[in-house]
């Protein structure tokens, strides 16, 4: 892991980047334009399923899009970084993971926004698929199959992270720790739809609305 003295703070600056582009969080932003607290409305979650319900269709999809969008682009700055000259071996391998990792957390807990963020799933994604296109849209096709089935965001998300280690071994098996990481993390910011789903009470979506 020998790196040169610009070679670490080129590691850094890229790092604490993907993070702050993970503060970038749509729902807050959208619903402070429209004068809305997200963050106190709905389930109180700044994520796509939540601002839907609370700022309507245009919104969700332009934090849906955002979301995923900050999540590819702070993978590729990793990569960007991690071949240029500066930057070799260790971190040159395993930048762009570490990079998907922070933009993540970035979002979860933005320092922008007081470290109350989403749940982290669009973004994840978005990072995921910068990574490995395969195991991105194989993810995808189990989190719409679970929704479609179940009628739960929720479930679908929860299931499709748990289904993401086991993926990410056949597929990226380098990406592993980040993925665990990222799965632990979803799990437990989706504690209470779980106790919700455990308990049937969690609402469903409405695909006809």
């Amino acid at each position: 892991m020998d790196i040169s003295l610009l070679g670490l703070l080129l590691v850094v600056v890229v790092i604490i980047s993907a993070y702050l582009i993970g503060n970038i969080v749509p729902a807050i932003i959208i619903g402070k334009i429209y004068g809305i607290d997200i963050k106190h409305e709905g389930s109180g979650n700044a994520g796509t399923t939540n601002a839907l319900r609370v700022l309507g269709k245009k919104a969700a999809i332009i934090t849906l899009l955002i979301d995923i969008a900050k999540g590819i682009f702070a993978v590729n700055l990793g990569y960007l970084a991690a071949y240029s000259w500066i930057i070799e071996g260790w971190w040159q391998a395993n930048l762009p993971f570490i990079c998907a990792v922070s933009v993540f957390v970035g979002h979860i807990w933005p320092v922008f926004f007081k470290f109350k963020g989403g749940k982290g799933v669009a973004t994840a994604f978005g990072a995921i698929t910068a990574i490995s296109p395969l195991l991105g849209f194989s993810l995808l096709g189990i989190v719409a199959l679970i929704v479609l089935i179940t009628k739960r965001m929720s479930a679908g998300s929860v299931l499709g992270a748990m289904s993401a280690p086991i993926l990410a071994w056949i597929l990226t098996p380098q990406f592993l720790p980040g993925i665990f990481v990222m799965v632990l993390i979803i799990i437990y910011k989706h504690k209470s739809n779980i106790h919700r789903l455990l308990k049937g009470e969690e609402p469903k979506l409405n695909f006809k609305k």
